[in-house]
């Protein structure tokens, strides 16, 4: 019965957090999600066994296995190789903490294992966000994504705030929870409970009040946003490009009038061989700049693949050799800007996706790269820019922030794009190697987040959909709806203040982290010195 009990409260714990990721649920859910393993890991402790924090790691293990299956478990649709990497390292690594904390708990005591407990998991979050293996879509404070009234302080905290606040309400509800059920005086606990409530409503009151009385300043342009639903296994090999930019101008024609600003096109929109320094020889580019002369008040931004090569001798750590010559060359998923002036300014994709878009740490890897090649991958990366880089319009001071697909999941990088000046963020993608799953819909409310986090309006251009128009509440305006061609139109405000947390980044992460490492030179010192410590 034990072992039945405990793998019950290990799925009760994993499916609880998983439901925060799907329309129908609620974040809420995340401020109780990890009781049952909390409750696990102490029933495993009082047991007396040996190696406990190793029971409580495979618990956990068993649990966020559950969740991270439960919630993105439509990664296999793009790739089986990605599905199974991801679920892995990520279920591996998530529990990482959980098992952490047993052994501090044990070494230390209970209050500091609590506050290992949350110290641990900010820094397993911060590293996964900032690290060459990066999958963040689980992030605790990203569980909010569909309930963004609750959470309009990110504009203070960004996610890392949200996990804190997941963490610091699981651990005083069960520590309540706990008491409870030793001494059931509501009296001797009147404390613990009012702090409780305190932590949990406060924030929740706060937010909401922040949410209803945020007024935008007035500062309108015109965008109009394309979603030429072209099958993203066919639109690289199958359909000429040219067609798919006749596509994408023709639906823009449709929207666009004489006030229109920008014309927003999605992620890999123009498949030719661009060679970077030659933009002059693509038909392409060529075809929407007459169209842009047509109307000299748009800036049309699009999304590209090209290429640059480097002269005999010259390479980078992500080039590759060109044919058998002496030459190298690097390949980019970008963002260029077509305006009026002839300039075409070119933002690289710099947040690569781990296995499709980048191989990390190549030196470690390199035994795989045959396999990696044969299910898809790619060994060496695209090239990337060390800085973000914003489009400035030619005709007044506006600025925008080119987000490519994946770059809107990280809210510090994201912002970073806003110290440079950006008025407005514009997130290009491409999600149909998905299909009508969960995931697109997932990574689009992931764009609110950003939205709250820096205080901007967003369009957003999906070649498969959802293309949409988001407010700096995070509400979603209007949209198009999955595997429909169309464009939509919008007068979205510009806006030019900082928010705390675009000054400041991720520092709740970073202190997680620079904090976790401290506690970890702790345990270490108490188990291979346990001489010199005293419980």
């Amino acid at each position: 019965m034990k072992l039945l009990y405990r793998n019950i409260l290990a799925l009760t714990s994993g499916l609880m957090l998983s439901t925060a990721w799907y329309e129908w649920g609620t974040g809420l859910l995340l401020l109780f999600g990890l009781i049952p393993l909390l409750i696990l890991e102490d029933d495993l402790t009082r047991s007396g066994r040996s190696k406990r924090a190793w029971q409580v790691y495979l618990y956990a293990v068993l649990s966020l296995l559950v969740w991270n299956l439960v919630d993105t478990w439509w990664i296999i649709n793009a790739s089986l190789a990605g599905l199974l990497a991801a679920i892995l390292v990520s279920t591996l690594f998530m529990a990482i903490p959980f098992g952490l904390y047993s052994l501090s708990k044990r070494l230390f005591g209970r209050i500091t294992g609590y506050m290992s407990l949350i110290l641990f998991w900010l820094a397993f979050e911060f590293a996964y966000n900032h690290g060459e293996i990066s999958w963040p879509w689980l992030s605790l404070g990203n569980g909010f994504l569909f309930s963004i009234r609750l959470v309009q302080w990110y504009e203070i905290t960004g996610i890392f705030g949200g996990t804190l606040w997941v963490l610091l309400v699981n651990i005083l509800l069960y520590e309540l929870l706990r008491k409870f059920r030793r001494d059931r005086s509501v009296k001797k606990h009147i404390r613990l409970l009012a702090a409780v409530l305190v932590l949990i409503f406060v924030p929740l009151i706060a937010s909401l009040v922040r949410y209803y009385t945020y007024e935008e300043k007035e500062d309108p342009r015109e965008v109009v946003v394309v979603q030429p639903n072209i099958d993203p296994y066919e639109k690289f090999n199958d359909m000429p490009g040219a067609e798919q930019t006749r596509i994408q101008i023709g639906l823009a024609a449709e929207k666009i009038t004489a006030n229109t600003d920008y014309v927003v096109c999605p992620e890999t929109s123009i498949t030719n061989d661009i060679r970077i320094g030659h933009f002059d020889r693509v038909w392409d580019l060529d075809t929407i700049g007459r169209f842009v002369n047509n109307h000299p008040k748009v800036k049309y931004v699009v999304g590209i693949m090209c290429w640059k090569d480097y002269a005999p001798g010259v390479t980078t750590k992500t080039s590759k050799q060109l044919g058998d010559s002496k030459r190298h060359y690097d390949t980019f998923n970008s963002a260029i800007q077509i305006d009026s002036t002839g300039d075409i300014p070119i933002y690289h994709k710099s947040k690569l996706v781990t296995g499709v878009e980048k191989m990390p740490y190549t030196w470690l890897f390199r035994p795989l790269q045959k396999i990696m090649l044969h299910l898809g991958g790619i060994f060496r990366s695209h090239g990337t820019m060390e800085e973000r880089l914003v489009f400035q319009a030619p005709d007044d001071d506006i600025r925008i922030a080119p987000v490519i697909c994946y770059e809107s999941v990280f809210g510090e990088f994201v912002g970073d794009f806003i110290k440079k000046d950006a008025n407005y963020i514009f997130v290009i993608t491409n999600d149909g190697w998905w299909g009508k799953t969960p995931g697109y819909r997932q990574h689009n409310a992931l764009s609110s987040l950003r939205a709250i986090e820096t205080r901007r309006s967003i369009a957003r251009s999906a070649n498969t959909g959802i293309s949409c128009f988001i407010n700096q509440r995070g509400d979603v305006m209007q949209e198009l709806a999955w595997w429909k061609r169309g464009s939509l139109r919008q007068s979205i405000n510009a806006n030019d203040r900082l928010t705390f947390y675009v000054k400041y980044g991720d520092y709740i992460g970073r202190f997680g982290f620079y904090g976790g490492i401290l506690l970890l030179l702790m345990l270490g010192l108490r188990i291979f010195f346990p001489s010199r410590f005293r419980k």
